[in-house]
């Protein structure tokens, strides 16, 4: 089976991306389907998992019943509010949607970040939650200003952020560093910003310094997980990650991404797919993709983004 054929016989959430991003289909052709992802499969599960409280599992990071306890046993727990909205902009919901829109107000009055009893929208202190944070306030129509003015305030020296800072890490973090640019990106399609502008070009740079998984010290992969393709991601960084957030973005690829790019190719299978090569433990309100070790639906679709991109800038 060809392997666009395959995408195009996965969830809503897959195909819409899938006839926009490969297939260059008209784009009210590409808009139908996406209009589908909150009534139909994956979007329209999660959206009516949402408890009458605005929340989803009780939480705005953790769900209600959650304790440290089963954090030791089961891993982190990726259904509380937080983490559930994290899925609908991947999904690509239309955030316009009366079903949507209404989900959204009720975040807006609903769940409290267990951290200082805020509200949902007025972002937490972490910036890795901050950053997914805007992405998702910004979505879906809020206004995420106070949050992005935080977390300018909050990069490091060397071009990034890391959650680790109160505690004394001056160094940048790429995972910190991927979730803060995925919501400084969503927040300047909406709000241009100059000090947006520069920030994403010096936090990338940091990224490309290094390319995109190295030590600048010594050159050796920074985690070998990075090599290890995963979706969900939730707040892990890894190279296709990283290279499908610049060809999202539009942003032209340069040498130092060459072996990112290598290492994605190197991981296409004889037909033409991607394998899950990881899953984070935890609890999930359903599973979105294969097993480890299965065609992923997900990561062949942005693979395919990422080397279409990629290739016709010559890389």
């Amino acid at each position: 089976m060809d392997v666009t054929t395959w995408l195009l016989e996965a969830d809503p959430a897959v195909r819409w991306q899938t006839m926009r991003d490969l297939l260059d289909a008209p784009v009210e052709q590409w808009e139908a389907e996406r209009s589908r992802v909150a009534h139909e499969g994956f979007g329209a599960r999660l959206l009516a998992l949402q408890e009458p409280d605005g929340s989803w599992a009780g939480g705005a990071f953790w769900p209600s019943d959650f304790s440290e306890q089963k954090y030791h046993q089961e891993g982190q727990a990726w259904t509380a509010t937080f983490h559930s909205m994290v899925q609908l902009r991947d999904f690509g919901v239309v955030a316009s949607d009366p079903v949507v829109v209404a989900a959204m107000d009720r975040v807006e009055t609903g769940p409290l970040w267990e951290e200082g009893d805020q509200h949902f929208f007025d972002g937490e202190v972490e910036p890795c939650i901050n950053g997914r944070t805007v992405a998702v306030g910004t979505y879906f129509g809020r206004d995420m200003t106070p949050v992005v003015e935080r977390l300018l305030g909050e990069r490091l020296g060397d071009g990034g952020w890391n959650c680790e800072a109160p505690h004394n890490s001056a160094v940048t973090s790429f995972d910190t560093t991927i979730n803060v640019l995925d919501g400084l990106a969503e927040y300047r399609r909406v709000h241009p910003d100059p000090r947006v502008d520069e920030a994403i070009d010096a936090a990338l740079e940091y990224l490309l310094e290094r390319h995109l998984y190295r030590r600048l010290s010594t050159g050796a992969p920074a985690d070998p997980d990075y090599l290890r393709l995963s979706y969900p991601h939730h707040w892990h960084y890894d190279v296709l990650r990283a290279l499908d957030w610049m060809a999202t973005e539009g942003i032209e690829p340069d040498s130092r991404c060459d072996e990112a790019l290598a290492h994605v190719r190197s991981q296409r299978t004889e037909d033409g797919r991607w394998l899950l090569e990881r899953l984070y433990r935890g609890r999930v309100h359903f599973p979105v993709d294969s097993g480890v070790g299965e065609p992923s639906h997900w990561l062949t679709l942005k693979a395919l983004r990422t080397l279409r991109w990629a290739e016709a800038h010559g890389h």
